[in-house]
């Protein structure tokens, strides 16, 4: 079938007024012969949006490889068949934040889901993911469904699915997502208006957020010597502030001055250029409130408040804490806290150190491929973490990344020290003395041909660098293939003689080579000298 044809016959069953307006345009222009109309006709209808493990994510409009309401209507269908197929009359929780047409991709969701004979609950307003991930646990759901694309860039949405039962609100994992990608394509062969929907589904009580805010909360339960702490807040145009005000009021910490250009929901992201706590730029309007302020620290959520950043005062001005600097501060807290029990867990691509942590408390560590689809599920875990701002500290409540737990982590810890006269920079000094002097650093390599990653990964395995400027391979793991049954992934690592590691992988979101970097010295200059060493080298390999 035609782009053409295609652009027709999903013209026929859109709903949308915005997207079929954009549609019809483009439609009209290529049947005259408009050359840029049918390339973009080409672009919008190149196959489909592909459901994966993080569910669906892509840039707003009309078209198969566009989120908009005809694939999220697909989407819905599709994953109602396959919880139909699993159990007679499951239950299934719709979240949403506040990126544009978030809250109109839920209920179209839910009068989907309600349709087809599910038991559809949709939260009572725009909220952040880990109050979704919650409520999928607290409410005993099959399944849940939160419409967000993260930090990803203003014009972009998602479909992001959890599931209940055995995978206890985890996100899903294969081969989950191909069973219900296949049911999804079933449904795409057909029309939307087929679809039968309702009305019929419930929204879901205050009560819910209530629980979430009650046990969050308890994550770090504010000691006196939080009293007077100054802090600085900024939700970056998301959907954080309300419930994590709510948290910080529970647990009885001072409230944070907030950077009121950013506290409200605002889809359009007016103040920075990509939502992002982890992009240059991201925090500024966080840290010029904070030196003004003279705050002891200063917190970022990313839009739906599934990430936390972190920076501190230094001599030489803010520094934004990285998320491996945070991951260790956090894990060092859960590992005090586990009496001997249980594990770390951290993706495969954050610091090694959270290892060290685990060895010294006598606690097992888990490494797992990168996302909390897999975090989430190790066994025995206590506290998991990812690089890029991602933190579990309340297994028991959320499984997968939550930036409000995280943050009241944080502040526990701050309060803490401040009791001792210390700060979260003397923590890190303190911890780095106890573990050894980690460096983390990334290497990333942008193509506007995606063949470039294939084909550079390809050379990498074929020949892989027997040394790293002067440093030898002690060890090289290609890890598409692993033993025992156990999950692979497109990840080349290299352990290094001097306990260095270089991993590199395909960025999931973005058309990136990506190369992390670990080193270990026995000083932080040291550290930092290895580090310098390394990503001169790695930068001269991919050149």
């Amino acid at each position: 079938m035609s782009a053409l044809d295609a652009a027709r016959r999903w013209l026929d069953q859109d709903p949308d007024p915005e997207t079929r307006a954009q549609l019809a345009s483009l439609i009209e222009r290529a049947g005259a012969g408009d050359g840029d109309a049918s390339a973009e006709l080409d672009a919008r209808f190149d196959g489909r949006l592909q459901f994966g493990t993080a569910g669906l994510r892509g840039q707003l409009g009309a078209g198969s490889a566009r989120m908009n309401r005809v694939l999220v209507a697909q989407a819905a269908g599709g994953f109602a068949r396959y919880l139909l197929a699993r159990t007679p009359r499951p239950r299934v929780v719709i979240g949403y934040d506040g990126r544009k047409n978030s809250e109109v991709f839920a209920r179209d969701s839910a009068e989907v889901f309600a349709g087809a004979g599910l038991e559809a609950i949709l939260l009572p307003r725009l909220l952040p993911t880990p109050v979704l991930a919650f409520a999928v646990r607290h409410l005993g759901a099959d399944a849940g469904v939160m419409v967000t694309a993260s930090h990803n860039p203003p014009n972009d949405n998602g479909y992001k699915v959890y599931l209940g039962g055995a995978d206890d609100g985890a996100q899903i994992v294969s081969p989950a997502d191909r069973e219900i990608a296949a049911f999804i394509d079933e449904v795409a062969a057909g029309s939307i208006a087929e679809l039968p929907r309702s009305s019929s589904y419930s929204v879901g009580s205050e009560e819910i957020v209530r629980a979430y805010v009650e046990a969050t909360a308890a994550v770090a339960p504010a000691p006196e010597a939080a009293a007077g702490m100054r802090w600085v807040y900024t939700a970056m145009h998301g959907v954080g502030w309300e419930t994590t005000r709510a948290v910080v009021e529970r647990a009885g910490y001072p409230l944070p001055a907030t950077v009121s250009e950013q506290i409200a929901p605002d889809a359009a992201f007016p103040t920075v250029a990509f939502p992002n706590p982890e992009e240059p730029g991201a925090m500024d309007l966080s840290l010029a409130l904070a030196e003004a302020e003279g705050a002891e620290f200063a917190i970022a959520n990313d839009p739906d408040a599934d990430r936390v950043a972190v920076a501190i005062p230094t001599a030489d001005g803010w520094r934004r804490l990285t998320g491996n600097e945070v991951g260790l501060l956090l894990g060092e807290r859960a590992a005090r806290a586990a009496g001997g029990s249980g594990s770390l867990a951290c993706s495969l691509v954050s610091s090694p150190g959270l290892g060290e942590i685990a060895r010294a408390h006598g606690l097992d560590w888990h490494e797992t491929l990168t996302g909390f689809k897999w975090i989430s599920r190790a066994p025995g875990m206590v506290f998991g973490f990812e690089e890029a701002l991602g933190y579990l500290v309340n297994p028991d409540t959320v499984r997968d990344k939550d930036g409000i737990s995280a943050a009241i982590a944080i502040l526990g810890l701050a309060a803490e020290a401040r009791a001792e006269g210390k700060t979260l920079a003397d923590l890190l000094d303190e911890l780095a003395e106890r573990i050894g002097h980690y460096a983390s650093g990334q290497v990333s390599i942008r193509v506007e041909d995606l063949s470039i990653i294939g084909a550079t990964m390809a050379r990498l395995r074929a020949e892989p660098p027997a040394a790293f400027g002067e440093v030898a391979v002690a060890r090289f793991d290609d890890l598409l293939v692993v033993p025992d049954g156990q999950p692979g992934g497109d990840i080349l690592r290299f352990l290094l003689e001097d306990g260095g590691r270089v991993i590199f992988r395909p960025s999931g979101t973005e058309p990136k080579l990506k190369a992390y970097l670990d080193v270990k010295g026995a000083s932080a200059s040291e550290a930092q000298s290895r580090l310098a060493a390394l990503e001169s080298a790695v930068r001269a390999l991919l050149a």
